[in-house]
């Protein structure tokens, strides 16, 4: 029996270390968040708007949130060589932004309770002045979009490199800073709600659509994190990878003698785009361990790779 387990991978070096960028941006837009929580928040009291006093509050648990995206970056970078992460602090940013998924459900209870309320208790509103600090919002939301935009997706690049010196195009997906861009998303939507329902309030008299678009905003916002949720849950599981990919494995083996089996055969998420194999190969040609290594270079998915041979 032979086992073979390969070296840990150069581009594990970019799941230890999260874009400095990413978290000085969060940082200013942490500012800009608590500034104008505490206008809108007290606005909103003075002004009777639902819809303003709402998207204060709502400004409230954002902030919380770009705490857990900045104390995620800081985390993973304290542990970026710690021998107590096996595969590196990959899981981290999946956490933090489970974490702001979590936050933006309770965001969306709380408005939805609160427009409810406003219902059957209206109070009167000072349109023009939550007008004004709702377009004030509705201004911060944009700037902090805009910090946060050119990185919350995905890094293009052929800087990472396989053990097996096979360079690749990578899709990095930060969750963590795509759960603050989302924040600021849902920030701007209750902007935008409370600044059409504020108008429509002071022109028509449709009081009641200032509860209403408290009541859509929460709705709007809870699939936003459902989706959020359904993304990094997963990698926090150690889900598989998706099924077309192992047979490819499976039949990559197989080509090389129909008699080979896989058996044990293991791949699980290590961070958002990077996943570990684990296999016993029951090999009829008395190969090696590091002639499959080899063999399954070009699945470069996997970047821990962990072979056990029985001839």
């Amino acid at each position: 029996m032979t086992l073979h387990r390969s070296k840990i991978c150069p581009q594990q070096q970019h799941l230890n270390n999260p874009n400095d960028q990413a978290e000085k941006r969060t940082l200013y837009v942490l500012t800009l968040t608590v500034v104008t929580m505490i206008i809108e928040i007290v606005a909103g009291t003075i002004y009777g708007s639902m819809a303003l006093l709402a998207d204060g509050w709502h400004m409230s648990t954002h902030a919380a949130a770009f705490l857990i995206t900045l104390f995620t970056y800081r985390y993973a970078r304290k542990h970026a060589n710690s021998t107590r992460f096996s595969f590196g602090t990959g899981k981290v940013g999946a956490l933090g932004g489970f974490s702001s998924a979590v936050a933006l459900t309770l965001v969306a209870v709380i408005m939805l309770i609160e427009s409810l309320q406003r219902f059957w208790a209206p109070q009167e509103i000072h349109f023009n002045e939550a007008i004004f600090v709702a377009c004030l919002g509705l201004l911060v939301n944009l700037v902090s979009a805009y910090l946060l935009k050119d990185d919350h997706h995905h890094h293009h690049g052929h800087d990472h490199v396989h053990s097996h010196d096979h360079s690749h195009h990578t899709h990095h997906h930060d969750h963590n800073l795509k759960a603050a861009y989302m924040h600021v998303l849902a920030d701007a939507l209750t902007s935008v709600l409370a600044i059409v329902a504020l108008i429509a309030a002071k022109f028509w008299g449709w009081n009641w659509l200032d509860a209403m678009m408290g009541i859509v905003g929460a709705v709007i916002i809870t699939r936003w994190s459902f989706g959020l949720i359904k993304q990094t849950s997963p990698i926090l599981l150690d889900g598989s990878i998706d099924e077309q990919y192992l047979d490819a494995i499976i039949q990559a083996v197989k080509n090389e003698d129909k008699q080979n089996q896989i058996h044990d055969l293991h791949v699980w998420k290590i961070s958002s785009d990077h996943y570990a194999a684990m296999m016993t190969i029951h090999s009829i040609n008395n190969k090696t361990a590091e002639y499959y290594r080899q063999l399954l270079q070009k699945f470069d998915k996997i970047d821990h790779l962990t072979i056990e041979v029985n001839s």
